[in-house]
């Protein structure tokens, strides 16, 4: 009891600060204005010094994306989740951000509230609770009126239309099927075949092919965890075979077009690519982490490029001025070096 209290009571002058910047967390990036600039990252635990930002804030984008693992939370006490926040809060660079850039979020295994978790987490109505405050959700989020904190948004024009989705890969996960090797922090992930074992669940799916469906020119689909890798070992979206392939055949299916994904949660960085069975070549850049960094790559046949093992952040930049838009794939590292760059014509994502 007296550790909890105590966790609360650093956290009223957080607070103050939050409110006084609030409009800056909930994302007020111009409708009417076409995105150029967006950066993105994942796995930053809040102990660590947070250099990263630095490069962030020089890149200076039109929107920040957090892919999950924004804090190390890992708990079902929410007063140490909220004083974990508050340290995120008060890091300096990340209150540079937060005060010159919008920034959406999703969540992945950590700040949910549990390594490697899903459904059969308790707590999942109170992290999402302490999620939903620490990045300013107004009261008329459609986020506070379902369970889950999956969403999307669009910005920018038709003709300039990015819609960014963010699902939640957690709040209604089967549990995994268990490890194949041990030890289990080097361990790797069984593929569960059953079609009843799931990432998003039945209602998440309904919504996420409603908001396919919605026009767009580009469409980033943003996942805590990788989307394409085809045998990481780790969690993965291939970890569930019936949602992975569901995921593909819809794109496919209700023509979808324009769209790429982005990832994190691996601690490495790494670019995937895939082209068979599927209506054009798919994309997925892996960013991760802010400050967690692996010592070495998972499995992954897909790979088509890899940055040094090193703290990083992803970087996209589009071009509207060409005749034919050019989004720039790219991995920024701590020594503000490029890890990864990969120009994709929009024409290129288009089904024949």
């Amino acid at each position: 009891m007296m550790g909890g209290m105590a966790a609360a009571a650093a956290v009223p002058s957080f607070v103050q600060a939050q409110a006084q910047t609030q409009s800056n967390v909930w994302p007020k990036a111009s409708k009417e204005a076409a995105l150029t600039r967006i950066a993105f990252g994942s796995c930053c635990h809040e102990d660590k010094e947070q250099p990263i930002w630095a490069n962030v804030n020089r890149f200076a984008p039109d929107l920040f994306i957090f892919l999950g693992d924004n804090i190390y939370g890992d708990t079902e006490d929410m007063a140490v989740m909220r004083g974990k926040y508050a340290k995120l809060g008060a890091k300096p660079g990340f209150q540079t951000l937060r005060s010159k850039t919008p920034i959406i979020a999703t969540w992945d295994d950590h700040d949910f509230g549990v390594n490697d978790g899903g459904s059969e987490y308790p707590k999942k109505a109170e992290s999402k609770a302490e999620f939903l405050r620490f990045w300013g959700s107004p009261n008329n989020d459609p986020r506070r009126s379902r369970e889950g904190i999956y969403t999307s948004y669009f910005y920018g024009p038709p003709g300039k239309r990015v819609q960014v989705i963010l699902p939640d890969n957690r709040t209604f996960r089967s549990p995994l099927l268990g490890l194949t090797v041990e030890p289990a922090d080097r361990g790797q992930y069984f593929v569960n075949p059953d079609p009843k074992a799931t990432m998003l669940g039945a209602v998440q799916w309904e919504w996420l092919e409603a908001e396919l469906r919605k026009p767009a020119d580009i469409r980033i689909f943003a996942s805590s965890t990788q989307v394409l890798a085809d045998a990481p070992g780790f969690e993965a979206w291939i970890n569930f075979q019936a949602d992975h392939q569901r995921l593909l055949d819809l794109i496919d299916f209700a023509q979808v077009n324009g769209l790429f994904f982005i990832s994190g949660d691996t601690h490495y960085a790494e670019l995937s690519k895939k082209t068979d069975g599927v209506p054009y070549p798919l994309y997925d850049l892996t960013s991760s982490g802010l400050t967690q960094v692996w010592e070495y790559f998972g499995p992954n046949r897909l790979r088509v490029a890899q940055a040094p093992l090193a703290q990083n952040f992803g970087r996209l930049t589009i071009n509207w001025d060409k005749p034919d838009p050019e989004i720039l794939m790219e991995v920024e590292m701590i020594d503000g070096s490029i890890g990864i760059s990969q120009a994709v014509k929009l024409s290129a994502l288009q089904q024949k």
